[in-house]
Formats: C-alpha cells, sequence, structure tokens
C-alpha cells in the first residue's frame, strides 16, 4: 500500500481523490458532493500514513479500523479505498448502480468497510462496541469515527459521547467534518452548536481543533491524539464544504447533487489548474 510522507505527494492525492469523486458522482447522476469534497484531506491524512490497514488482509484482526458515520459521503472514502487497492478502481463507475457493491451509503461486503452506515447519529456508538471489542481481545487497534457536525444535532451522540468517557477508550478517535453547512443551511441557523470544543470537552474528551484542509495539521492532530491515555479523542476539522471547485464551495444547495456533465467539465478544469500549480 503506498505511504505518502511529502506534504505535496499528499496535497497531489488530494486532488485526485477529488477528481474521483466528481467522475463517479457525474456518472451516477446522483449523490452528496459538498460532504464528499469537504472530507478528502482528512481521509488522505489517515489513509495514507496514519492508519494500521492491509488492502490485502481487509478483515486482520490488528487492524485500525474506520467509521464514516456520515456515510453520505461514500465517495470520497471509496475513492480512496479504490486507490491504495481494496478493490478496483474500475469499480469507481458503478457507484449507485443496482447490484454494484458502492451503493450511495457504505454497506457491509466492500473490502474496508466495517459497517452499514448513513442513519446520522449512529457511527459513534457503533465505535464504542469496536473500541470496547478490541480491549476485550487485548488488541492494540485504533478507531475512528468520522461525523459531520451537523449530525452532533443526534442525541444519540452525546449518550456516545458520554460513553466513550465513562470507559476511558483511549483507543477512540473522533473526527468532526465541521464545515458549517447540513441539508437544509448553516448549522448554526438550524441548531446552534455553541462552544463546540468546550462541549466535547466538558463530556470528557481531549479535544483538539485543526484547519480540516491542512494537512500538515491533520497530520499532527493524529500523531497527537495517539499519545493520549485514558481519554476518548476529538479532532474538530474546519472544513469548506464543496471544497476544491469554487462554484460548489461553502453551498448547502450542493449538500446531495451531482454534478452535471456541463459542471463536471468545469470543476475538472479547476482541478487541473490546481495540480499544475502545485506540482510547479
Amino acid at each position: 500500500m503506498e505511504k505518502l510522507t511529502d506534504i505535496k505527494q499528499k496535497a497531489l492525492k488530494a486532488i485526485q481523490i477529488r477528481r474521483d469523486i466528481l467522475i463517479m458522482l457525474e456518472k451516477a447522476g446522483s449523490g452528496h458532493t459538498g460532504g464528499s469534497l469537504s472530507i478528502v484531506e482528512i481521509l488522505v491524512a489517515l489513509y495514507y500514513g496514519n492508519m494500521n490497514i492491509n488492502p490485502k488482509k481487509s478483515n486482520w484482526r490488528e487492524r485500525d479500523k474506520f467509521i464514516l458515520s456520515k456515510g453520505h459521503g461514500c465517495p470520497a472514502l471509496y475513492a480512496v479505498l479504490a486507490d491504495i487497492g481494496f478493490f478496483p478502481k474500475e469499480e469507481l463507475r458503478t457507484l449507485r448502480k443496482l447490484g454494484s457493491r458502492l451503493q450511495g451509503h457504505p454497506q457491509l461486503g466492500l473490502p474496508g468497510i466495517e459497517i452499514s452506515s448513513g442513519s446520522l447519529g449512529q457511527g459513534l456508538s457503533v465505535s464504542i462496541g469496536f473500541a470496547l471489542a478490541d480491549r476485550m481481545d487485548g488488541t492494540l487497534s485504533k478507531v475512528y469515527c468520522l461525523m459531520g457536525d451537523g449530525e452532533t444535532n443526534e442525541g444519540q451522540v452525546w449518550e456516545a459521547a458520554m460513553t466513550a468517557a465513562h470507559y476511558k477508550l483511549d483507543s477512540l478517535c473522533g473526527i468532526i467534518d465541521f464545515n458549517k453547512l447540513q441539508i437544509d443551511g448553516f448549522c448554526c441557523e438550524v441548531m446552534d452548536l455553541g462552544e463546540y470544543k468546550k462541549k466535547w470537552e466538558t463530556f470528557g474528551w481531549y479535544t483538539v481543533e485543526v484547519d480540516g484542509h491542512d494537512l500538515n495539521e491533520l497530520d499532527k492532530a493524529i500523531k497527537e491524539t495517539k499519545k493520549i491515555k485514558g481519554k476518548p479523542q476529538m479532532i474538530i476539522a474546519h472544513t469548506v464544504k464543496g471544497k476544491g471547485v469554487s462554484f460548489i464551495e461553502n453551498k448547502a444547495g450542493w449538500h446531495g447533487v451531482a454534478p452535471k456533465p456541463e459542471e463536471l467539465e468545469k470543476a475538472l478544469k479547476e482541478l487541473d489548474i490546481a495540480e499544475k500549480q502545485l506540482a510547479g
């Protein structure tokens, strides 16, 4: 599996992943564009250097586990899993097709997928189950759970937050895709999250805030959480919904809309320019 240590390589990989996301969504004609583009750097930081996984042995007992609680962002996860060898990249073109393993939300049966997710608010509870099972088995695996900010309106998230702190689950690391938008609009207008970092700290979590598109900050935070003992950890990653494509960025209307052919062409041109500028 490809591991990337150079920040420029990781940034170029993020552009490639965004390109794959947009192409598969346009091909499918439906799906969630904004929230898939916002989590790209988070996934690159995790999968290309910080997770202990083996695409050839997807059920390896000692593996680290990743739970995409905001399951509608799965095009980003599919693009990464295919790129590192969990399944053929050609399969990305089957997104949302009848009989495809790549459905609109992750489902068991696809290598690299730990749970069928997308019923918002449930992923953190399931992650606690994985972390407790690993503790009982004596394995040293890390469990990562990626949630949306709007998703944390769900009460089950905060029950899980208390539970993880109660059991001192230091093998559990949550990550919030804090892009400030949900399907109905800006989070602060739908349900204000208030002093978000303080909330998680009050619930007993070790909490850090980062720029969710800064690969250096993400890498540092992920490595930092691995050193914490006796507490679950939360990384609040400030992101931009639709990141990387100017006419999609920060638009609630792109929550569950796929690009049309002409929009795909325009978006890919923007990514090509960004790639050339980065490559120098």
